[in-house]
């Protein structure tokens, strides 16, 4: 490895590149292992990727790609002897076409800057994350993300009308389609979507935009269980002249843990019902938002059984509700690595769900008593076991079988939009049908032989 920089460096002229040493002077974002590798390139182009991946192709050497580092199942993570595609470089958006409304976005722009682009012409990305400012478009596209708006206008998967990605000998797959119908044999995008840089690395994208509303509002509600909160989102879904947003729900345990840890006032929130809802309505103006979401609780009231509720009079009360639902490194702060899960459940499973894992989990350990949160229009929800991490290795098996079973055969999913990684491999193995994963080796095995593209992430080997 001691001519590998050099070597580097005369390969890619113009990327950035660290050593071992600055890298670990570095933040290597979410995940410590992410800055495990022998060096980190960054390249400014689809050109430079190319030539990197070269590079190590004819090395033998393994290649990450990394975008915001934000990712929670250890896909980005590092080992030494590996090279890092920083896929910072490519940071901009290239093209916003008002009228077909379709951005042209490298794989490194956080969602942010490409909100705020296309804000400009009235226009949204129809995704959103609470790491909106760090996460990127290429990895949100390599995670298949999903977050808060997902029940209405999809996961990247739904957004992504064409991408360019270099394979692992260094070619590039260009297919930056434009349009939304397409039907000319297999629309090889998507096997990149979701596959966590383990079959190239994804350089550009082309995604779908939405008109947004011009205005919104936000209310926190308290209700009995989810399918209380359930009938009023199907009530504000069927309001036409307004625009559902989104729907999180917070069961009680992690409402209450949000609210002691980032210091609300007695009486500043109304917390105290079994499950809280936070909803946000776009409309044209706030007034008609607010307007909306009151008379819309007022008309669902009795029948939805709704325990207490707060409209937001102000920009700085709807930030507060959203906080309790986004702040959720403060659940880290509480407990250090606590094991934290992803899943997808069907709609109408989720009160038995909860209370089933829930009595599950005490049987593994008594004191176990989870944080669950999520999105509940999708059935995507977040837990976290109220435990230090990391756990052993058994012990993680236990509360995993605890919360995947039943899963699959019901038509959920072990891991909503996380992704597998690293952290998730076991559980694949475990919980997903083994035809299913034979499919995926073929893949791996056809299009990276020789194991250069993340190995070891999502498939053993």
């Amino acid at each position: 490895m001691s001519s590998l920089l050099p070597s580097l460096r005369a390969a890619c002229p113009n990327a950035t590149i660290w050593d071992s040493t600055e890298l670990a002077s570095r933040d290597p974002g979410f995940d410590a292992r992410n800055f495990g590798a022998t060096a980190l390139v960054r390249p400014v182009d689809t050109a430079g990727v190319a030539a990197l991946v070269k590079f190590c192709a004819a090395r033998g050497l393994s290649l990450v790609a990394q975008g915001g580092r934000t990712g929670l199942t250890g896909a980005a993570a590092t080992v030494e002897g590996q090279i890092i595609c920083d896929l910072g470089g490519l940071n901009r958006v290239e093209e916003i076409d008002p009228f077909a409304r379709v951005a042209i976005v490298g794989a490194g722009t956080p969602l942010s800057v490409l909100q705020e682009a296309a804000a400009a012409h009235a226009l949204d990305p129809g995704i959103d994350l609470a790491a909106r400012g760090s996460c990127t478009i290429g990895g949100m596209v390599s995670t298949n993300a999903g977050g808060i708006m997902a029940f209405r206008n999809g996961t990247m998967r739904h957004r992504v009308l064409g991408l360019e990605a270099v394979l692992p000998d260094g070619s590039i797959f260009s297919d930056l389609t434009r349009v939304l119908k397409t039907s000319a044999g297999y629309d090889l995008k998507h096997l990149f979507i979701g596959a966590e840089g383990t079959l190239g690395i994804v350089t550009r994208v082309a995604l779908r935009l939405d008109p947004v509303a011009g205005a919104s509002a936000t209310a926190l509600v308290g209700v009995p269980d989810a399918a209380s909160a359930q009938r009023i989102v199907r009530h504000f879904l069927e309001r036409t002249q307004t625009r559902l947003n989104a729907a999180e729900i917070l069961w009680q345990r992690f409402a209450a843990a949000m609210n002691r840890m980032l210091g609300f006032a007695p009486g500043q929130l109304p917390l105290d019902a079994p499950c809280l809802l936070v909803l946000e309505l776009g409309a044209d103006s706030v007034d008609a938002a607010r307007e909306a979401l009151e008379d819309g609780l007022a008309a669902i009231w009795e029948e939805a059984g709704i325990v207490d509720g707060l409209v937001a009079s102000s920009v700085a009360q709807a930030e507060a509700i959203w906080r309790l639902r986004e702040e959720t490194e403060m659940i880290e702060r509480m407990h250090h690595l606590p094991p934290s899960f992803d899943v997808s459940v069907p709609a109408g499973g989720l009160d038995t769900y909860v209370a089933r894992i829930e009595a599950r989990l005490k049987a593994v350990d008594a004191t176990y008593a989870p944080y669950v949160f999520g999105h509940l229009a999708d059935g995507n929800l977040h837990i976290s076991i109220n435990t230090d991490g990391p756990v052993p290795h058994a012990l993680h098996e236990a509360i995993e079988d605890v919360l995947y079973e039943g899963l699959q055969a019901s038509g959920g999913s072990f891991s909503a939009e996380h992704g597998v990684g690293l952290d998730k491999r076991d559980a694949y193995e475990r919980h997903v049908d083994p035809v299913n994963q034979a499919l995926a080796r073929a893949i791996k095995e056809m299009i990276d032989p020789a194991n250069v593209m993340n190995p070891g992430k999502i498939i053993a080997g």
